[in-house]
């Protein structure tokens, strides 16, 4: 869980020591947008996606979260209601923690509020970039990034037979489990330009594609492609 985690791993068991362990199935809500702070929740194994609602009902994916973060911290911390809506992208489990308990612990533990405190500026660098990005560069562009984003941080080793053609792919290959809707949310763009997109970086050779996933060749070769 430590990998990807913007905490050490002292900070990880104070957050599971001052909670309790659930367990979620793929789907499932974890939070709602517009609703009150009453938790955090330390993702273990999973992935999360974030998403919020526009007026017009479309449904935006903000970010996708892995093992070793933390969701929900924010409104925690203010007070002010859910900001966005948390689904579970598969089965995993975490440790949740109560928001009165959660701010009893960062006023106990200094180098952990710092912490938490990174992990938020973190966030926002990172939101800000993308929303640079998709003035920047064109919808392909933008997909292959995004992919490239979730194998380095969130990629699973691919290691024999799977719903997706792994032929020639090397064991420095990920998958990531992720449907075209979802993507097409994270990237800020349609269904059609991610089909697109993603058959031509299948012609390129670098990704292949199964049911609820993708397998990529080289996340880095991803950030050099440039998609119309």
């Amino acid at each position: 869980m430590r990998e990807h985690s913007p905490f050490t791993e002292e900070e990880l068991r104070h957050i599971c020591d001052a909670g309790r362990r659930r367990g979620w199935q793929r789907g499932e809500p974890l939070m709602h947008e517009g609703s009150p702070p009453d938790n955090v929740i330390l993702i273990e194994d999973g992935l999360v996606k974030i998403t919020t609602e526009t007026p017009n009902g479309y449904t935006s994916v903000l970010a996708i979260r892995g093992p070793g973060e933390l969701l929900g911290e924010l409104s925690c911390v203010d007070g002010g209601r859910r900001s966005a809506t948390a689904t579970a992208l598969w089965d995993g489990w975490g440790v949740v923690v109560t928001a009165e308990r959660f701010r009893q612990l960062l006023a106990q533990q200094g180098p952990l509020a710092l912490a938490v405190l990174r992990s938020v500026a973190g966030r926002l660098r990172q939101s800000d970039r993308q929303r640079g990005e998709y003035g920047a560069y064109p919808a392909g562009t933008r997909i292959a990034r995004v992919l490239a984003d979730l194998a380095m941080r969130h990629g699973e080793p691919v290691s024999g037979p799977s719903g997706a053609d792994d032929a020639g792919f090397g064991p420095a290959s990920v998958s990531v489990r992720i449907t075209q809707r979802e993507l097409a949310g994270a990237a800020g763009t349609s269904r059609e330009s991610v089909a697109r997109t993603v058959r031509a970086l299948q012609q390129d050779g670098l990704v292949t594609v199964g049911r609820g996933r993708v397998v990529m060749r080289d996340s880095r070769a991803l950030l050099r492609w440039r998609g119309e």
